[in-house]
């Protein structure tokens, strides 16, 4: 995660709950191409981030011993921070969107990670001045993200329209026992749990599912093919809302989420 000026000046956010969605971000090949898709689908404007060393996705090796440093960009939604669009340092690695949940102690919660039966894919890596993150999965093989936060608590504007509204974890077991270890209750606000066959092939690996909000479930579906992405599942009720999953121009998958 990386911060712009603008928005580490702006103190939008209040620090977030141990365990609650903070931040997303999209590794991408062509983030150019990921700012006219999110930008049009979402009415997200975008301001280039100071470069960051890069911390390496799936598949995650040792950091790169040469110091590589990449540069992201960062979407808003009416000026305040919302997510992130991340180049792909190496085309074999994944083109995902990743959620991070808040810490206030990102190598307490590692810990508590491999005692539970996770894997720690990234070591609690500072990112400036900003905080510091992790990568990690669960038992199952679920990835998701760590922030500690310092300067940068995470999401500006979230539960609106065009930002953040729900992470939903399909697995094939169910997962409880190492959250409720992991994050004491196990009950992150904002996450929900379902069986992978549920809404995908038996064979899709576990994963955790961002949703954005909007206005018309049915409605962006249009907009999404239009901008090149596709449609995954067409939309159905959740018990949180109307859903439907789609994928943005280079396969990266998501949920639009109407409330």
């Amino acid at each position: 995660m990386a911060e712009s000026t603008a928005s580490a000046a702006s103190g939008a956010s209040a620090p977030f709950a141990e365990g609650a969605p903070c931040w997303v971000d999209a590794q991408l090949s062509d983030v150019e191409a990921g700012k006219r898709f999110y930008g049009d689908l979402f009415g997200w404007t975008f301001e280039t981030a100071y470069s960051t060393p890069r911390i390496p996705r799936i598949p995650r090796g040792p950091r790169d011993a040469t110091g590589e440093r990449s540069t992201s960009e960062w979407a808003y939604r009416d000026g305040e921070s919302v997510a992130a669009l991340v180049p792909k340092r190496d085309g074999r690695m994944p083109t995902v969107w990743t959620v991070y949940f808040a810490t206030p102690d990102a190598t307490a919660l590692v810990e508590r990670i491999r005692a539970a039966g996770g894997q720690v894919i990234t070591e609690a890596v500072p990112v400036d001045s900003l905080g510091t993150t992790v990568l990690a999965a669960d038992p199952q093989g679920a990835v998701f993200g760590l922030w500690q936060p310092d300067s940068h608590p995470g999401f500006g504007r979230h539960h609106e329209p065009g930002s953040f509204c729900w992470a939903e974890l399909y697995d094939r077991e169910p997962a409880d026992d190492f959250y409720e270890d992991v994050f004491d209750s196990g009950k992150q606000p904002d996450v929900g749990r379902a069986a992978v066959s549920d809404v995908f092939p038996v064979e899709m690996p576990p994963h955790f599912l961002v949703h954005f909000g909007v206005p018309d479930c049915e409605a962006v579906l249009e907009t999404v093919q239009r901008l090149g992405g596709r449609v995954q599942k067409p939309p159905f009720d959740t018990s949180y809302g109307r859903v439907a999953v789609v994928t943005d121009n280079q396969g990266a998958s998501f949920a639009v989420l109407q409330r």
